[in-house]
């Protein structure tokens, strides 16, 4: 069940409005304007990453919230892989960034290329768009993104396809399994605590508090084959409700491995 206080008090949606709101505004825009410019010089993107992680930690820091990474062990090692996370608020992005030491890159809805700015980002730093209207573009998109594991880069992808409205864990698609598999590489299970919280679906006010990120062990898919996609799917949305529910969400209800509700389509809503 939400902690997050409804009414929201009148002193978090004062802090919010004039303080929090304008200040991550700020740092938004500088990040991202430095991000476009040292984007012409750093074609491996290194330096972009650090803008990105910088940007990500005062987000994290200027909403009030404190950051808890369990399992760090697991983001240590920096294996090429497939980073798979239930979606809970527009926070998970920072909280991802800020916790995955490693470069990545994170398949996203195409309809966020064509707005100014975003889209500028998404698109210099090699970020990797999914038309969601498409489902032949879908399976395209997927299998640039199974090129860029095999060339040695991490991807990030929200199974759920989406953020959830009430905090609880959606149906996952299987297009996590299905670029861990196709590439041959471990697909890790990460859960994400406290961001609904902070700031769910449909509200614009912060509700600080701790923030967790765990990171479970990873899945071997090695040998694996693509009629195996919804069985690792399924594998999949066990280990990051476990993860909730070892971080003591009370949102997520208790399931057993191989159980999860029946969801079609292979990535995003």
């Amino acid at each position: 069940m939400s902690s997050r206080p409804n009414p929201m008090p009148r002193f978090h949606r004062w802090r919010t409005n004039a303080l929090q709101i304008p200040l991550l505004t700020v740092i938004t825009v500088v990040c991202g304007s430095l991000s476009l410019l040292v984007s012409f010089a750093d074609k491996q993107g290194r330096l972009q990453h650090k803008i990105a992680r910088f940007w990500a930690r005062a987000l994290v820091s200027g909403s009030g919230s404190s950051l808890r990474v369990r399992g760090i062990e697991n983001l240590r090692r920096c294996s090429v892989a497939v980073y798979a996370s239930n979606h809970t608020s527009y926070m998970d992005t920072p909280v991802i960034f800020a916790s995955i030491p490693c470069q990545f890159r994170i398949l996203a809805k195409k309809e966020l290329w064509p707005i100014a700015f975003i889209g500028w980002y998404l698109q210099r730093s090699g970020q990797i768009p999914i038309d969601t209207a498409n489902p032949q573009a879908t399976v395209s998109s997927l299998g640039v993104g199974v090129k860029a594991l095999r060339a040695g880069m991490p991807l990030f992808v929200f199974p759920e396809g989406g953020r959830t409205v009430d905090g609880e864990l959606k149906p996952f698609l299987s297009g996590a399994a299905y670029l861990a598999i196709r590439a041959q590489v471990p697909l890790m299970p990460i859960a994400l605590s406290g961001v609904y919280d902070l700031l769910p679906m449909h509200t614009r006010h912060f509700y600080p508090g701790v923030v967790t990120l765990s990171a479970g062990e990873p899945i071997d898919t090695k040998g694996m084959t693509v009629r195996q996609t919804e069985e690792l799917t399924a594998r999949l949305r066990a280990a990051i409700q476990k993860l909730l529910l070892d971080a003591g969400d009370t949102t997520c209800e208790s399931v057993q491995e191989g159980e999860v509700p029946e969801r079609k389509g292979m990535l995003v809503d």
